[in-house]
């Protein structure tokens, strides 16, 4: 019995050992925005790198073991937030079978007795927050929007910010995949009342595809960074949009809504809070026609870092709905959500938050100059950024590319060829300050994208030898 005791004692002590091992990001305090309004960074300064997920439905499809499995999985893969819906439909009910409100807006009737819909949200705010993961909170999906009045709005909005002021891990989300003109007082009333309850939370709006919150809500004092959903369509694919808003046979262009919102002032930052999903048919309506691979997922989440975005958010089919057996698919979801955690793409992104943090990033500014002569369109389009001694330089087709290294400080330039794929790295030589010509190592279009990561030789970001990127936070 005595051994039996101290097995279990031991087994106690490493869990809570590694328990606090893990990294939480707000150990370095809240999350504000940079003095340049570019990144997001920490109160004493420590850049924060968003790799966030589309776990729409995680708060009704998932039970508490569940929930455990998945945000410790996300926790491995690097993924730091969680994208979530609270309400999505009236009523929104958890796998439990509790509900989380009704049409009055009366929280008080849902948050006594049972463990309830409100008791399994806090739940998952706490198990994100034991694996160092924020919860980015979307409060009612876009869709609801005509059931909730202002008056409504201001009091869930009391509630929300009063539940979860107090927690580290919270990210508010307005909107939910609408126009930004739809429901504005609305969101205006729900925004307000949860920072009047909550003053330590950042707040952004997630809009329509194919749009980005700047367009609308960038003066509003509630609105501390903007986003833009670039979408599910391929390029020259409209599918009946009505309200379509940008130049035909730019779909897949995210990062055109990187330098739009960009545009707007006050300057603020920006990120894709929804591309095009793994596995997820192109246009998504049509079951039978191609879907979004591994490669499509890199080149939307490295144009969009590169062209000035603060971090990215993935997402996957059957991830976003939490697909399993005995639930009704959505846009031809196949597999189950743990299946598709083996997926190339989900488990991908995290060479791109390592190689951002392996740079002061928080320095990066979009630099196409640094692409010599002519650059190309659509999939020929070269993405680079250049920061404090560094310069990155993104080629989704593989053709061979000219850069001015004289663009990047320094008077030698160490220069690696990076793997989006698995993170590993080539070291090509020390360069001088011309324009170089680099041809790349993979067949044209046939997923072989790839990274030219320039450095400043005194700076010693990478170490000349090393095979691959070094895991970061």
């Amino acid at each position: 019995m005595k051994k039996i005791f101290l097995v279990v004692l031991f087994a106690l002590a490493a869990a809570v050992a590694g328990a606090a091992s893990i990294y939480k990001p707000w150990s370095h305090g809240a999350l504000t925005v940079s003095a340049n309004h570019r990144y997001l960074v920490h109160a004493d300064g420590t850049p924060f790198f968003w790799l966030g997920n589309t776990s729409w439905l995680l708060p009704e499809r998932l039970n508490r073991d569940e929930v455990e499995y998945f945000l410790n999985k996300e926790r491995e893969q690097g993924y730091n937030v969680e994208q979530i819906q609270v309400l999505n439909a009236i009523p929104t009910y958890n796998i439990y079978g509790q509900p989380a409100n009704d049409e009055s807006f009366d929280f008080s009737r849902f948050t006594t007795g049972t463990y309830g819909y409100w008791d399994h949200l806090d739940y998952i705010v706490d198990m994100a927050a034991a694996n160092g993961i924020y919860i980015a909170m979307d409060c009612i999906w876009g869709s609801q929007i005509g059931k909730m009045d202002e008056r409504k709005a201001a009091a869930y909005g009391k509630f929300l910010g009063e539940r979860y002021k107090d927690k580290p891990n919270i990210i508010w989300m307005i909107g939910g995949d609408i126009m930004g003109d739809k429901g504005t007082a609305a969101w205006d009333a729900l925004a307000r009342a949860i920072k009047k309850a909550d003053k330590q939370h950042l707040m952004t709006f997630h809009p329509r595809g194919r749009t980005t919150s700047a367009w609308w809500y960038n003066d509003r004092e509630w609105l501390d960074f903007n986003m833009f959903q670039s979408g599910h369509r391929r390029y020259g694919q409209r599918n009946g949009d009505g309200d379509y808003t940008i130049k035909e046979n730019t779909e897949e262009d995210n990062w055109r809504y990187v330098e739009m919102s960009f545009e707007r002032k006050p300057l603020k930052p920006v990120i894709d809070g929804e591309p095009s999903y793994e596995d997820i048919p192109q246009g998504l309506h049509d079951f039978s026609a191609p879907r979004w691979q591994d490669y499509d997922v890199r080149r939307y989440a490295y144009w969009a870092v590169f062209a000035g975005c603060f971090g990215h958010t993935y997402g996957h089919n059957s991830i976003m709905q939490f697909m399993r057996p005995g639930v009704l698919a959505s846009f031809g979801a196949g597999k189950s959500w743990w299946e598709a955690m083996n997926d190339p793409g989900y488990q991908q992104m995290k060479y791109l938050k390592w190689l951002m943090l392996a740079m002061p990033f928080t320095t990066g500014e979009s630099d196409q100059q640094l692409i010599a002569g002519s650059n190309g369109e659509r999939y020929d389009r070269v993405i680079a950024i250049r920061g404090e001694g560094y310069a990155l330089v993104y080629n989704y087709s593989g053709k061979p590319v000219q850069i001015d290294l004289t663009r990047v400080g320094g008077d030698k330039k160490d220069v690696w060829l990076m793997n989006p794929a698995d993170g590993s790295l080539k070291y090509l030589g020390q360069y001088d300050n011309t324009i170089t010509e680099f041809a790349f190592d993979g067949a044209y279009m046939r997923g072989s994208d790839r990274v030219l990561v320039i450095t400043d030789s005194n700076r010693h970001y990478i170490d000349r030898n090393a095979t691959t990127l070094e895991e970061r936070w």
